[in-house]
């Protein structure tokens, strides 16, 4: 069944690409519930949705542009994730065989208007990252469309939580859910969504990974508050001013007098002086005493850790102090193992139901082009030569070379075909002719064949 807009704007008119008739949102909510009740411009689907939760806006606002750790982590995910470009991966006996490109690939190249496979990847990363989902449709032209996810209601034809119940389409609510504006439906099958995190409590949506870290987040923002303060106060801390004064508006001028005189970073660096039965006390630390950096860069590292990045990527204090050349190709492998290939693959499998796919194919992704996270020239020079020795040792023993590059490649044996053609140290004694050429066409003699191919020699002299 393919769902349509309920209203569809007429300054952006909506072609429909298949023979089915346009319902409205009315028609195909009673397909699948019994009753459906309107709030103030907002259909409500009791028991039966699925909303993102409201914090997409909260998370970007507090959290991405104005903490720069937040910011940090998801430029250095955004950034490599978006280097990778999709292509086709045969499947053959249900493990990995070439990659190949084909014409239908051109919607992922070209996603919308002006915009690349890394415009995709990057907005893809964003969404997932500050809201735990990414939804795209696609629409006519063809293209596809972001769909921002704090807008989205994914829809269930059953009670939450149900075995049996599972996803039906998705409504998209312009401007907000209580925006006034009738909602966009979209069939399960025109969406792409891509939740690389789950989220436990949910079954059809993902998590963002900014969730469980939020006190850490809260925590780093007050560390940098309070640097700014102390910064503010004229690198000095927290004072108590004893005065013998009796008179209030005597206290006052003198109180008004100090601000004016040695608060703030202007002031800084000035002597005090003070008269007689006045007296000072400082009852705060500065930053070397509240030992600001490890405090500081603790936060970091465990924020960095729910980012899958690690600490000396994103150039975080924590990792560049125990920075060597060593640890940091560590780092690189662990970030591109352990946090971007599962994100890679969770989006090919998102996307490809938005392009055909070939037979026996899957949508996959090619990094090959991707110089961060390729392999040292000399652990790749070792791996190739481990390789060639392979090749060299299956070809010798009788295997297709064609094959046998398959196979070593592909690291699956499986691939080997041979040519039923040995070589002379795996005969028996004795049944290989020894005439000319014999041993390169293979010709097995009998056993009581003579060693010279059963040609008799005139005897000499």
């Amino acid at each position: 069944m393919r769902l349509l807009p309920a209203r569809r704007r007429q300054e952006v008119p909506v072609p429909v690409e298949r023979a089915d008739p346009v319902i409205s949102f009315q028609d195909w909510a009673n397909m699948f519930y019994q009753g459906i009740n309107y709030g103030p411009g907002v259909p409500t689907l009791a028991g039966n949705q699925e909303a993102i939760d409201q914090s997409f806006q909260g998370y970007v606002q507090q959290a991405y542009k104005r903490d720069g750790i937040v910011f940090a982590c998801i430029l250095v995910r955004q950034l490599l994730f978006a280097e990778v470009r999709f292509t086709f991966r045969q499947r053959v006996k249900g493990k990995p065989g070439d990659l190949f490109g084909t014409p239908d690939l051109g919607l992922l190249e070209v996603p919308w208007p002006n915009a690349s496979t890394a415009d995709l990847l990057s907005r893809m990363e964003q969404d997932a990252s500050l809201a735990g989902n990414f939804f795209c449709v696609r629409r006519a032209g063809p293209t596809l469309r972001r769909l921002r996810p704090d807008w989205v209601t994914i829809v269930l034809d059953g009670e939450q939580g149900d075995p049996d119940s599972a996803v039906v389409g998705y409504l998209f609510h312009p401007g907000g859910r209580y925006s006034g504006r009738d909602p966009y439906t979209f069939d399960v099958k025109d969406v792409a969504h891509y939740m690389p995190v789950p989220d436990p409590e949910a079954s059809y949506k993902g998590m963002s990974w900014l969730t469980p870290v939020l006190q850490e987040i809260r925590s780093d923002k007050a560390a940098t508050d309070h640097k700014l303060k102390f910064f503010e106060k004229g690198a000095t801390p927290s004072m108590i001013g004893k005065l013998n004064l009796t008179n209030q508006d005597a206290f006052d001028r003198w109180v008004k007098r100090f601000r004016e005189d040695h608060e703030g970073e202007q002031n800084a660096y000035k002597t005090l002086w003070l008269a007689a039965g006045a007296d000072v006390q400082v009852v705060g630390k500065d930053l070397r005493q509240l030992e600001f950096r490890a405090t500081q860069g603790a936060g970091e590292t465990r924020i960095a850790a729910a980012a899958g990045v690690p600490p000396v990527i994103a150039g975080f204090s924590e990792g560049l102090a125990a920075a060597t050349y060593s640890n940091y190709g560590q780092a690189r492998r662990r970030l591109a193992d352990g946090t971007m290939r599962p994100m890679w693959r969770a989006a090919a499998q998102a996307l490809q139901q938005l392009v055909p796919l070939p037979p026996g194919a899957e949508l996959w992704y090619d990094d090959t082009d991707v110089a961060f996270i390729r392999e040292d020239l000399k652990d790749q020079a070792e791996i190739t030569f481990v390789q060639a020795q392979t090749i060299r040792q299956l070809v010798d023993g009788g295997f297709v070379p064609d094959t046998v590059v398959q196979a070593v490649v592909a690291n699956d044996l499986t691939r080997l075909k041979h040519t039923d053609m040995f070589s002379v140290q795996l005969q028996p004694a004795g049944t290989v002719p020894q005439g000319k050429g014999s041993l390169l066409q293979g010709v097995v003699a009998p056993a009581n064949a003579p060693a010279n191919g059963g040609q008799t020699q005139p005897p000499k002299g």
